[in-house]
């Protein structure tokens, strides 16, 4: 028997314009399963099915194999999860019009040296080689996207601290007209793009990233037309720029991923000027511990990092790294902590984590959604313990 709110296999294809033997396939390769099925073997499917249905084939239609669909999706009702999945699948359309619009490029100046010079540009040939294979790193910048913004989001809606963590770290960088900074790793831009109006209209910005694809989508939120900003791809223990270039330099949860945390505070120190600042945030050991503890008391094997970036570069031994290379160092907390009272968000939380959670937890997913569900009701409190290194040459 049917029920309220559920369509059958044949309506749920209708609704999607696909056939029937699609829906049936995503359900054998364990792609889109029913919600529903009834004891004589009936499925049927419900409208947050319809939303995963719509993200499988937007991904299937931008080239995305099955498997690598099944790695990028996950049994989600919450519709700020739908809305948040549906902005970073514009980006990756935008990503992809950005690509083919260089190929389309790269062609016609290919075809435009043959016609006139009757001769092939084999560098040429090789950049279109080089565009098309963009396509490859599309998956990691599209889980890079997805696991940010699952963890931006969890603060942004149960933060106590009602400020932000980007407003505050702009208010600690004392910035003024006709300063010179670098922002390493600067992901998404979001340290500008939520403080435009702050930012003083004479002064120079580059924003840089070892992702392209970040890189594109911060030219994107700021604008290409805003010239105060220039965009680099470098790798932050490598700076291209000449000594004492900038008057402040920036480093937002960063440090502790650089595999030569001292040879990248050198080249910090090299190209600021002197008096100039450097500014860097990273987390204490007590950041998030909750979070921790709830996954290893659902399965004490889950590990949410490989590696504990505090013990990396941290608040505990920061000053002791930072200290060779700068002086008058400086700590400062960013009050906040978190109350969650849903399991949709922190559960996305978890599985965008950097560890080995997603062996141990999608398979058993519904179990661990009850689970958080549990924990969650009537609020789960969660300590956070992050801030910012303030440092002068």
């Amino acid at each position: 028997m049917k029920k309220d709110g559920y369509y059958s296999s044949g309506e749920f294809a209708r609704m999607a314009h696909v056939t029937l033997r699609t829906i049936r396939y995503y359900d054998k390769q364990n792609i889109l399963n029913p919600s529903y099925v009834t004891e004589s073997g009936a499925r049927f499917y419900t409208d947050a099915d319809f939303a995963r249905l719509s993200q499988i084939l937007l991904l299937k239609y931008l080239g995305f194999s099955l498997d690598d669909i099944r790695e990028m999706t996950i049994d989600d009702s919450d519709y700020h999860f739908m809305e948040n999945s549906l902005n970073i699948q514009l980006k990756l359309v935008r990503d992809r019009i950005e690509q083919m619009q260089l190929v389309e490029k790269a062609i016609q100046d290919t075809t435009d040296a043959i016609r006139s010079r009757h001769a092939i540009d084999w560098n040429q040939m090789l950049n279109l080689i080089h565009l098309t294979g963009m396509e490859k790193s599309m998956k990691n910048q599209y889980q890079n996207a997805s696991n940010i913004s699952s963890r931006i989001n969890l603060h942004s809606l149960y933060s106590s601290n009602r400020q932000g963590w980007f407003p505050w770290v702009y208010t600690q960088c004392h910035i003024h007209p006709n300063m010179k900074i670098l922002e390493l790793g600067c992901g998404d831009g979001a340290l500008w793009t939520q403080n435009m109006s702050l930012l003083p209209a004479e002064i120079s910005v580059t924003l840089s990233d070892l992702s392209s694809g970040m890189l594109r989508d911060a030219r994107r939120a700021i604008g290409p037309e805003d010239r105060r900003f220039t965009f680099r791809v470098f790798d932050c223990g490598r700076i291209p720029y000449e000594n004492e270039s900038f008057d402040l330099v920036i480093a937002n949860h960063v440090l502790f991923y650089c595999e030569d945390i001292p040879g990248v505070c050198r080249e910090i120190r090299r190209v600021l000027k002197p008096g100039g600042h450097f500014i860097c945030s990273t987390y204490g050991s007590r950041h998030m511990q909750e979070v921790s503890r709830l996954v290893q008391d659902f399965d004490e094997r889950i590990v949410l990092s490989a590696d504990r970036l505090y013990e990396r570069f941290g608040r505990e031994n920061g000053n002791e790294i930072l200290s060779p290379y700068f002086r008058q160092i400086s700590w400062k907390s960013y009050e906040d902590s978190l109350l969650v009272p849903d399991a949709e968000p922190l559960i996305s939380y978890i599985l965008s984590c950097h560890g080995n959670q997603n062996q141990y937890i999608l398979d058993r997913y519904k179990d661990f959604r009850s689970f958080v569900s549990r924990k969650t009701r009537g609020g789960f409190y969660i300590t956070k313990d992050a801030g910012i290194f303030f440092c002068e040459k």
